[in-house]
């Protein structure tokens, strides 16, 4: 059996990994899942898959936590130490999905601890890529990505002959604002942005697809993943959602991975890794979808995209910088504080006054992180909705 832990458990990426080893509760022992502070949820699952362990992010819920596992063998556990140590607990795979910077610490955790690490939290690699690449080095920790993008990526990349790729394509829906014009953008509301037309995703990175920061920042990932340079990696709308991402190679071939569009199958990728694993995802039909369509990015609708681009040209600090300012921004967005084009506006103006030396260390990511808040959480002040 391959022993599992979940980072995370109860979001998106988390429950669709859940209900993957239920389905196969003969292959997987599950060491430990996490979550924020989803209390009822956590305990649910993981009396459901036996746990050893389930830990409550925020302290304050752990008497509830209690309570929900009673007459249960789960040991509850709570706090952000806790939930580090829950990475540390030595399983041979850890789903690694916290959204945002706080999982930056349970990931370097899990890194550190060896074994498998698949990668659903952008931020690790966003922010402090240089940082978690050299501890999974140092660790001999294999690092899988989970993201349906780099997961494909994956799929296709002959690693063993880097230079024979002359480019990494990574697919992009457009969000459900692909053909918006700017004045119909400008009074698009939270219920809208976080309506994608194609994947179930969380709030946070609903809105990142909607602006494109997300592909922005897939491309930073990628550069972290893969053995490319910046100037080798593109973006393609293709709003089917149908082929995940391509590889070309210099022989003018490119390859593609195509699937409906359900995160299980990158999950179960990297769950049955180096194998395969039968899934519930509907099959691929393309008889039925006929025709795959594909455009260029718009970056006059779309500038968080080339935002992004150019703070991984810049490197060292500045994707941090980005990233922090871009959750900032889509919180207040999501709260009704600023207009939707305002969350690229607050990112550019963040950048522009905040210029750090690279980060050498996890804890100087997470300096520059707070700082960064800082900056936009000032420029967010200063919109007038």
């Amino acid at each position: 059996m391959k022993s599992v832990t979940i980072l995370g458990a109860t979001g998106s990426v988390g429950s669709s990994t859940l209900d993957l080893i239920e389905r196969s509760p003969e292959q997987f022992e599950v060491v430990a899942l996490t979550a924020n502070r989803d209390v009822s949820k956590l305990a649910a699952a993981a009396i459901r898959v036996s746990a050893k362990v389930a830990v409550v992010a925020d302290a304050a819920c752990l008497d509830s936590l209690r309570e929900a596992l009673a007459g249960s063998d789960v040991e509850a556990r709570a706090g952000e130490e806790a939930v580090c140590e829950a990475a540390r607990m030595g399983a041979d795979w850890t789903m690694a999905a916290i959204v945002g910077t706080a999982g930056l610490k349970p990931v370097m955790a899990a890194l550190e601890a060896g074994g498998t690490v698949a990668l659903a939290n952008k931020e690790a690699l966003v922010s402090a890529g240089d940082v978690m690449t050299a501890a999974a080095k140092a660790h001999a920790t294999t690092l899988l990505p989970v993201d349906s993008e780099h997961n494909a990526v994956f799929q296709c990349l002959d690693r063993t002959a880097p230079r024979s790729v002359r480019k990494i394509i990574l697919t992009a829906s457009g969000g459900p604002f692909r053909q918006a014009s700017l004045d119909q953008m400008r009074a698009i509301t939270p219920a809208q942005a976080v309506a994608h037309p194609n994947w179930s995703m969380g709030a946070k990175i609903s809105v990142d697809s909607a602006t494109m920061m997300n592909k922005g920042l897939e491309l930073i990932e990628a550069f972290h993943l893969f053995p490319v340079r910046a100037d080798q990696l593109d973006v393609l709308v293709h709003a089917q959602s149908v082929v995940h991402s391509m590889v070309e190679y210099v022989d003018g071939s490119v390859l593609a991975q195509l699937g409906t569009p359900d995160m299980r199958t990158p999950i179960a990728y990297a769950l049955a890794w180096p194998e395969r694993m039968e899934t519930p995802c509907e099959a691929l039909d393309l008889a039925r979808i006929g025709r795959l369509d594909f455009e260029a990015p718009d970056p006059v609708r779309f500038p968080a995209l080339a935002l992004a681009r150019d703070a991984l040209i810049a490197g060292g600090a500045r994707p941090a910088i980005l990233n922090a300012a871009n959750e900032v921004a889509v919180a207040a967005f999501l709260a009704g504080r600023v207009g939707f084009l305002e969350i690229a506006a607050i990112v550019a103006d963040t950048l522009a006054r905040y210029e750090p030396a690279a980060p050498d260390s996890l804890d100087a990511v997470l300096a520059i992180d707070a700082e960064a808040r800082a900056y936009a959480g000032e420029r967010v002040k200063d919109c007038v909705l």
